[in-house]
């Protein structure tokens, strides 16, 4: 079944929907209090305000007063969507819902207090606090870049500006110039795809600067669906893109945003464009809370609360929760489970099983789109997955098709489901 906006919701409104009324509590309404309005922090709140009918008082923190998804918007790379098809506002969360949309920094989190500080002063009281921060990078994983650097080498790994900067500098690449990718290491944040970037800025580049070249330097040794991609490349933008493991030097890489070169195990390259994504870890705000274990911050995969704080819970790419990917999908996925339990345990309604989903879609060329999925279940170590599928190499160019305008049907639901 193909999966569009109508069957998305559908599924979603059918996985939480609550059967008992809420229970108010002696001291009032329950405060829940959400840090990050991504996949998984725009979809916790949706979910717990439209579900609690009332009963519990949202508040979600969110420093930007658009949000631009990393899902597709290595499409806009690719000049399939503009970027303004991929921004959306709070502003339907507020009216809507009657969520407190509070835009500003969240610098802290006291636990013993249950509030949260914010940079512009002051403290968010909470019963619960849900932090979906996504990622930040770790310092020195590539050597010779660090933030200062991403202006000369956009990451551009938060969607929005540092988007529209890469591809600038790609489009503004000389004839048969050099575009390089320095991969990030498992486990990463995807969408925006490493792979799906080469082939959209691959596709780019066939229209604007066919002689181009891309140089992929990887520290991993495979990929996800690394056949697919490889097929597709091969058959698409065949000559021109090289991908360098670890077997000959792409876990030893020095950049220098200065001159402009890659420095893989030694030898130098010159390039014109380097998009650079670091080894990543979860959003400082959770190192913040102490709710990290190395870089991650672990969870109990049944409501996606911490091992270290019950009263906390950690969604989408921040969190260690077993065999997910880092998407938007998960974290949509997890939200709706954590958005069940948290409410039964503020308000006294029913908890359903937690189930878990994902799917992640990558567009390799015009109507050339694959996929990967799985369906996860609560396991007392993790979540775990049952069963999976992929797309296989060798489909029709009908099946591809297909499988390009399922994704679009997903985009539209899942920003629906994000925010209303």
């Amino acid at each position: 079944m193909s999966l569009n906006r109508r069957t998305f919701m559908a599924a979603a409104s059918a996985a939480v929907t609550a059967l008992s009324a809420p229970m108010v509590l002696a001291q009032g309404r329950p405060r829940v209090v959400i840090v990050g309005g991504g996949a998984g922090g725009a979809t916790a709140a949706r979910y717990i305000a439209k579900d609690s009918d009332g009963a519990i008082d949202v508040t979600l923190i969110e420093p930007s007063r658009q949000y631009y998804t990393c899902f597709f918007s290595n499409l806009y790379l690719g000049g399939f969507r503009e970027m303004n098809s991929l921004g959306h506002s709070y502003g339907g969360l507020a009216a809507d819902y009657g969520i407190n949309v509070v835009h500003d920094w969240a610098t802290g989190v006291d636990r013993d207090a249950k509030t949260v500080a914010l940079a512009g002063g002051g403290a968010v009281p909470y019963d619960r606090l849900i932090l979906s921060p996504g990622i930040d990078f770790i310092e020195g994983s590539v050597a010779g870049w660090d933030l200062s650097s991403q202006n000369a080498m956009p990451h551009a790994y938060k969607a929005g500006s540092q988007t529209e900067l890469l591809k600038a500098q790609i489009m503004a690449m000389p004839e048969g110039g050099t575009f390089a990718m320095v991969a990030p290491p498992n486990p990463y944040r995807c969408p925006p795809g490493p792979y799906e970037r080469v082939s959209m800025v691959a596709h780019l580049l066939k229209n604007t600067n066919p002689t181009a070249k891309i140089l992929i330097v990887d520290p991993k040794e495979k990929f996800s669906k690394q056949g697919l991609f490889e097929e597709g490349w091969a058959n698409h933008y065949d000559g021109m893109i090289e991908r360098v493991g670890p077997d000959f030097g792409g876990d030893n890489v020095t950049v220098d945003h200065n001159a402009m070169t890659v420095d893989i195990d030694g030898e130098v390259t010159k390039v014109d464009a380097c998009n650079v994504i670091p080894a990543m870890k979860a959003g400082h705000i959770a190192e913040m809370a102490g709710i990290t274990e190395g870089n991650w911050a672990p969870v109990n995969a049944a409501d996606m609360s911490s091992k270290m704080d019950e009263n906390i819970h950690v969604l989408g790419d921040a969190c260690a929760q077993g065999d997910m990917p880092k998407s938007g999908f998960s974290a949509n996925s997890q939200a709706k489970v954590c958005a069940n339990a948290v409410r039964g345990a503020l308000t006294g309604s029913t908890v359903f099983p937690p189930r878990f989903a994902n799917t992640c879609w990558s567009l390799i060329d015009t109507d050339d789109g694959v996929k990967v999925g799985a369906t996860y279940e609560a396991t007392d170590e993790k979540i775990a997955k049952v069963d999976g599928f992929i797309s296989a190499t060798g489909e029709t160019s009908e099946v591809r098709a297909a499988t390009y305008r399922e994704s679009v049907g997903w985009y539209d639901g899942i920003t629906s489901d994000m925010f209303g």
